[in-house]
């Protein structure tokens, strides 16, 4: 008797270990082929490190298969509509291949794809001092200041010319030197306007160029005025403007006239006489 309720219970409990199995290989096979059909979409990615300025070539790009909900907004499905475009920003192997990091079509690669419409590249010679010791470097933020003389004779001075200037290359290098620290390069190029170029050039024939290193986060242009030699030594006072010599009105002074002496002539028949008058001096002597 006790062996035969033994024996269904373990018949029962074998029927209940199947069932629930089988339910959960169903469940999982289903899993599977959802897995499977969401990874089906082409997207393009990096095969290798991507420099900023290489032109994209056929063994920088990979095509791999992802989930549809995995796929970030301006990734690409088609290589040839990322090849021979200009990466303007660094491209890690693996990572997707994004609009927002290629040049535009047929912009190029190197230096001139990273620079925008409306926008130009001006470089300036530099030395160890005049780049901050070399911590300028690609992606950092600088003030160009500017130190000379207005006209002959004048008071030297010392002015911000521009402010908050993107840095896009030192020396040939469009990457920033996170690992070998500084660099000395002689040369840095600038992203400015086309007015501040003109301002940038006419600053570095006049006087001497100082680069002054932002903060990135600190994008406020403040106006700063000019600072003189006599700013430097305040127990000297500034030379004083030339102006226009002062016109003084002159009053001409007109002598009074003076009372000269008279005489009167009397004539009686044949005798003259002559009688003279002292000067009157006042009109009391009337």
């Amino acid at each position: 008797m006790n062996r035969r309720r033994l024996l269904m219970i373990g018949g029962l409990a074998l029927a209940v270990g199947l069932l629930v199995s089988y339910a959960v290989y169903n469940q999982l096979r289903n899993l599977a082929g959802s897995n499977s059909n969401a990874a089906g979409v082409a997207v393009v990615v990096a095969a290798n490190d991507i420099d900023v300025g290489a032109k994209l070539a056929a063994k920088d790009v990979r095509v791999v298969n992802v989930p549809p909900s995995a796929i970030p907004p301006g990734a690409f499905s088609n290589p040839a509509k990322v090849l021979n475009r200009g990466a303007i920003l660094p491209i890690s192997k693996g990572e997707f291949i994004l609009n927002n990091k290629l040049a535009a079509l047929n912009a190029g690669a190197g230096l001139p794809s990273l620079i925008p419409p409306g926008m130009r590249a001006v470089s300036v010679r530099v030395n160890d001092v005049v780049s901050v010791a070399g911590f300028v470097q690609p992606g950092t933020r600088v003030d160009v200041m500017s130190t000379g003389t207005q006209g002959s004779g004048g008071e030297a001075q010392t002015i911000t010319v521009l402010q908050n200037v993107a840095v896009i290359a030192v020396g040939g290098s469009l990457l920033e030197r996170l690992t070998s620290g500084e660099s000395n390069a002689p040369v840095i190029t600038l992203l400015v306007s086309p007015d501040d170029a003109q301002r940038l050039a006419l600053a570095s024939q006049e006087g001497r160029i100082q680069l002054a290193l932002r903060n990135p986060l600190d994008t406020k242009k403040e106006g700063i005025g000019a600072t003189h030699v006599s700013a430097l030594y305040p127990g000297e006072k500034a030379p004083a403007a030339e102006g226009k010599p002062k016109l003084h009105r002159a009053t001409a002074k007109v002598p009074a006239p003076v009372n000269a002496p008279y005489q009167v002539e009397m004539i009686r028949g044949s005798k003259r006489d002559e009688t003279k008058f002292p000067e009157d001096k006042s009109p009391e002597s009337h």
